[in-house]
């Protein structure tokens, strides 16, 4: 299967026991396709665009597996060690997370680091189509419990959890700017408008931050599964985790849940005032009111979320370009980069 030896990872799982038998897959866009191979199968999640996930199973044993993306990867991304880090260091705070089953740095098993966790049952929340079946309780309820999430989140002290080292606070901003500027030079392969000034724009209006906390870097709703009961029972794919400005994660709620125009599928649009959630204002203010932070500024961080965006989404077409991906939907991607960074200018503004 392309992304994995599976003859090799059915030899290195062998000592492992059960973490969670005969749970289902999740709803809707993210059911897998499956490859079976005697010993371990494997089912590749389509719902990513970055590394890649699959659900693995012996037949009595379900896990998954997250590994980088074929070919080109970005400097400093895609690192394992750090999710399988952070999400451990989590296990025992508010935040719900699977539990970690083990990491592997050696790229000779599966031709890359990767590494294993619980399988948590639970729906993927994307498009309309997966909300439309809520009412307005149950969209209210899961908006706020995805907000409350997050303020716990951001509640949990880094020194306490073992995270102290995992990142540096002081200007974390301004590193966040170069840094994503950094990432567009290196999957640059055509004339973006706008990119340049989006950037110049970002640099030269950089806020003060008000705390340092763990940020998760993509908090989102179709980055967490949830429960019939519209329960939290996960936050994922914790990639670009680290320590920073609490607001970018914040921020990043108007990136995905107000639609923007030539932007779809890379971009959840299962949760927005557009299809029947609250209006973003107040969940930003039940988020003010939990954390104390002021959030008059937040436009700013949305403008930055936008531009972070753009850039995975240049990336992702590059490696498209260059033959480097895994599954369908990837021909799109590139054309989606304009319209974000032209929302990133508007927010600004």
């Amino acid at each position: 299967m392309d992304g994995l030896d599976l003859d090799a990872l059915t030899s290195y799982l062998a000592p492992f026991g059960s973490v969670q038998d005969g749970a289902d897959s999740p709803n809707g866009s993210e059911r897998p396709d499956r490859t079976e191979r005697p010993g371990i199968r494997a089912e590749l999640f389509q719902g990513g665009k970055s590394n890649l996930t699959y659900r693995i199973t012996d037949g009595s044993h379900d896990w998954v597996l997250r590994r980088p993306p074929l070919g080109h990867v970005l400097v400093t991304a895609h690192d394992m060690a750090r999710e399988y880090r952070v999400m451990s260091a989590l296990a025992d705070t508010p935040v719900p997370v699977p539990a970690m089953v083990t990491l592997c740095q050696d790229p000779s098993v599966i031709g890359a680091p990767f590494y294993v966790m619980e399988y948590v049952e639970g729906s993927i929340l994307r498009l309309t189509s997966d909300t439309e079946k809520l009412d307005d309780r149950q969209r209210t309820t899961l908006a706020n419990r995805l907000i409350d999430t997050l303020a716990d989140l951001h509640e949990v002290d880094p020194i306490e959890v073992g995270l102290g080292d995992f990142g540096h606070p002081d200007g974390f901003l301004q590193r966040q700017v170069r840094r994503w500027t950094q990432q567009l030079e290196l999957s640059r392969s055509r004339d973006l408008p706008g990119f340049d000034d989006l950037a110049a724009e970002l640099a030269t209006s950089v806020p003060d931050s008000q705390r340092a906390s763990v940020v998760h870097g993509d908090y989102r709703l179709d980055n967490v599964l949830v429960g019939p009961d519209q329960e939290i029972r996960a936050v994922l794919d914790w990639e670009m985790a680290t320590l920073g400005d609490p607001l970018c994660d914040l921020g990043l709620l108007p990136v995905y849940a107000a639609p923007v125009p030539g932007v779809s599928g890379i971009v959840s649009d299962g949760m927005g005032p557009h299809n029947g959630f609250p209006p973003l204002e107040s969940l930003i203010q039940r988020y003010a009111d939990r954390s104390g932070l002021d959030v008059s500024g937040l436009a700013w961080y949305t403008a930055l979320g936008y531009y972070k965006l753009a850039v995975i989404c240049e990336g992702i077409h590059f490696r498209y370009a260059n033959g480097q991906t895994v599954g369908p939907g990837f021909n799109q991607i590139g054309d989606m980069v304009e319209p974000l960074v032209t929302a990133g200018r508007k927010a600004l503004t």
